[in-house]
């Protein structure tokens, strides 16, 4: 019984701390596509903006093989998927939000 709860607790954290690096990234990814490329009606349309996704998606593949969370086996197709989906999803409303933040204001 206390190795079950060990092990469950264990993939609790190692989940919660994957989702919460891909939103930190993703929000990141925003506030520097917003910087880097502006928050103006042009800026919409700049695809230099998914650089800065891309590149949290990739820098989040090394932090996470490099820190240890998953073994060698365990991180698999469904996790790298999770996470290009998970941070794509936050800088795109993030993004979205200072996009239209700027229209309105």
């Amino acid at each position: 019984m206390s190795t079950e709860s060990i092990s469950d607790r264990r993939e609790h954290i190692r989940s919660v701390s994957v989702t919460a690096l891909s939103a930190l990234l993703g929000v990141g990814a925003a506030l520097a596509s917003a910087t880097w490329v502006g928050v103006s009606e042009a800026a919409a349309q700049d695809t230099q903006a998914l650089a800065f996704v891309f590149g949290a998606i990739v820098v989040q593949y090394i932090l996470i093989n490099a820190s240890g969370i998953y073994g060698e086996d365990e991180f698999g197709t469904k996790h790298y998927l999770f996470v290009a989906f998970m941070t794509f999803s936050l800088w795109f409303v993030t993004w979205g939000i200072l996009l239209t933040s700027e229209v309105s204001g």
